[in-house]
């Protein structure tokens, strides 16, 4: 019924009563005519217009709707708008195309009247959502007015453009303005400035959505789909609000918190998954329009940080390594009977939370996290041994310097377990960081052998002479210096201690028994069965040692005893009956070697020296590719001792030289 008093109003108003008035005026002259119209009265907001309140001879029906227009009385403004439309196109029919100056004015003023229209109805539409209680009541024109316009959309007269598309924008331009609104700190004034604004965002997307549910879509046909348009766009316009956010976002945290709001928490029940937008959410989409490289980019740039942070990380942990250990010479702590650091697990605590926490927000970002974090730690290994070579070489040989390598031997091995768990995601980064952490490790441990082998050399340099025979310093030394060596070993982690032990053990058995092949000294007088009986006593004893040690060289510990068996025997005939556990034991036994050891038991040339090289050699012809051939002993070591012409003698030739 408003409706129709309003239309009758409206075309009482457009009787010849008008037509008295001057026949028509420009835009600009009625908003002139307005603001200096006789009466002098100004309109409240609100109020609607009436031609009574004016001259009729300055109050033109353009000055009119103009006004109703402002006071926003928007449904006669269109139906008068209407008319003067349909005023327009007749007489444009009536002139054909000799169209008078008078109709291109008129056909002007209609192209601004509209446009003050669709500004009018851009604004209650962009402001619906922000002052609901005001604009309410206006909607309803509004959406007629729009209906109304795109069905005229091919009359003349009206604007370019849809309607329906600029009620959109507007709801666009709405939709920026309550983001825009969102309260927004800067850094320097929270730290959790981020944090805080998408968690406001979210809210007062959700409450907005409520509205749009509870009060504004009741004002529009369904064919609006109002609920919808307003998804979408806070799908568009919260997408592109993300994008300027990730330009302010440098910190880690603050990119995580900016990952997970767009990938998870947007979705999520908390806004779009609201249950008090449901279920008309089940009919539209809650994701983000973003743009195609955004995610992708977030996700490097994400990364990017991941690796400065633990960077500098790592440099943080060289530099207390300095300030807490190598510059006052602080000896490394014990745990479980192992030295121990806490720096395995200072990185682990760094990494496996990272890791974690981005599995929450999806696999992808796990998975690049996981490998930015390995391709940073592949070079840890290295820098942290530049600068402990350069703060500690100084501490060599002193005890200090190789509990300091046993620590970081065991640092590394642990550290290289905890990253082994992420084989599964990032296997090649995983085996370049093992690689480089084993080669560091490798490195350690060969600098504790190089620092042994010049420490034990000038003793076992001396074993097998004429001052061994009557002085025990020198291998009391050796011995003492293994004990060390066992006590290292002992405080590493396995198996790099039993590792160590292993290959210093066949060390000290090739240099201890290849002093037998120098020719240093030859036993005279019985002496070889002192020397046999020192030797077996020597022997068990640094066997024993390296055997606490668990090395596996347990083969080498025959070598002593058989040799001290054939040192040791009385009468050289019965040499022979000695040499077969040799042969077995130790297949690469040779015959210049038994010659150097004949040679330190005084048995240098003879019958009994040649038929003992004789039986060596059926011995050897016996075993064969039977023997154990896997136990190089004596291959690569030298002997000085050579045989003469007669050891190539047949041993029934040998018998007739008797």
């Amino acid at each position: 019924m408003r409706r129709c008093r309003s239309r009758t109003r409206c075309q009482r108003y457009l009787t010849p009563r008008c037509q008295e008035q001057p026949r028509y005026e420009s835009y600009s002259q009625c908003k002139h005519s307005v603001s200096a119209g006789t009466s002098g009265e100004r309109v409240r907001r609100g109020q609607r217009v009436s031609p009574r309140g004016h001259s009729r001879s300055t109050v033109s029906p353009v000055m009119q709707i103009n006004k109703l227009i402002e006071m926003e009385v928007l449904e006669e403004a269109h139906l008068n708008l209407l008319a003067l439309r349909r005023e327009f196109q007749q007489e444009r029919e009536r002139c054909g195309e000799d169209s008078p100056m008078e109709l291109a004015k008129k056909e002007k003023d209609l192209h601004l009247l509209y446009g003050e229209l669709r500004s009018k109805v851009n604004a209650i539409v962009r402001d619906s959502n922000s002052l609901p209680s005001r604009n309410k009541g206006l909607l309803v024109p509004v959406a007629r007015i729009i209906q109304e316009e795109d069905r005229r959309a091919e009359e003349p007269g009206g604007l370019a453009g849809s309607w329906m598309e600029a009620w959109r924008e507007a709801v666009d331009e709405g939709v920026r303005a309550k983001v825009a609104g969102v309260h927004l700190e800067r850094a320097e004034q929270n730290a959790s400035w981020l944090a805080v604004h998408l968690g406001l965002l979210g809210k007062a997307v959700t409450e907005d959505l409520q509205q749009v549910k509870a009060e504004l879509r009741c004002s529009y046909p369904p064919s609006f789909g109002v609920f919808g348009a307003y998804v979408s766009s806070y799908g568009r316009v919260v997408g592109q609000h993300a994008g300027k956010l990730e330009q302010r976002a440098t910190e880690l945290k603050d990119l995580h918190a900016l990952l997970d709001w767009i990938i998870n928490r947007y979705q999520s029940e908390r806004i779009m998954g609201s249950p008090s937008l449901q279920p008309d959410m089940r009919d539209h989409s809650a994701q983000l329009l973003l743009e195609d490289d955004f995610l992708p980019r977030l996700r490097d740039k994400f990364c990017c940080r991941v690796k400065e942070d633990l960077r500098a990380s790592m440099g943080r942990i060289i530099t207390m390594e300095y300030e807490d250990f190598w510059r006052d010479g602080k000896p490394p702590e014990k745990e479980d009977g192992l030295l121990s650091h806490t720096m395995p697990m200072d990185i682990w605590t760094k990494v496996e939370p990272l890791v974690l926490n981005c599995r929450l927000i999806d696999a992808q970002l796990q998975q690049k996290v996981t490998s930015s974090c390995l391709q940073e730690l592949k070079d840890f290994p290295k820098r942290l041994e530049a600068e402990f070579r350069r703060h500690c070489d100084a501490l060599g040989p002193k005890p200090l310097w190789a509990e300091y390598h046993v620590t970081y031997i065991n640092c590394f091995t642990a550290l290289q377990q905890h990253m082994g768990r992420y084989r599964d995601a990032c296997p090649l980064e995983v085996d370049a960081f093992g690689a480089e952490a084993t080669a560091l490790t490798a490195r350690l441990l060969q600098a504790l052998e190089e620092q042994f082998k010049e420490e034990v050399e000038p003793y076992l340099r001396r074993m097998m002479t004429r001052k061994w025979l009557t002085n025990d310093d020198d291998f009391t030394r050796l011995h003492r210096r293994a004990e060390l060596l066992a006590q290292h070993c002992a405080l590493m982690r396995p198996p790099r201690g039993q590792e160590l032990a292993s290959r210093l053990h066949l060390l000290v058995v090739k240099r201890y028994v290849g002093q037998l092949m120098k020719n240093n000294y030859s036993c005279k007088n019985r002496k070889h069965e002192k020397a046999a009986s020192k030797m077996r006593s020597q022997w068990g004893s640094i066997s024993g040692v390296f055997h606490r040690m668990r090395s596996t060289h347990e083969w080498l510990y025959d070598a002593g005893d058989d040799l001290s068996d054939v040192i040791a025997q009385r009468n050289a005939a019965d040499i022979k009956q000695h040499l077969q556990p040799l042969v077995e034991h130790y297949p690469d036994f040779s015959r210049k070697h038994l010659a150097a050891v004949l040679h330190f038991r005084g048995l240098r040339r003879g019958r009994e020296h040649q038929l003992i090289l004789q039986r060596h050699g059926e011995l050897q012809k016996e075993a064969g590719a039977g023997g154990e051939r896997s136990r190089a002993l004596f291959a690569d070591m030298p002997a000085a001792v050579h045989t003469d012409c007669l050891s190539s003698v047949p041993s029934s030739c040998l018998a007739l030289l008797g």
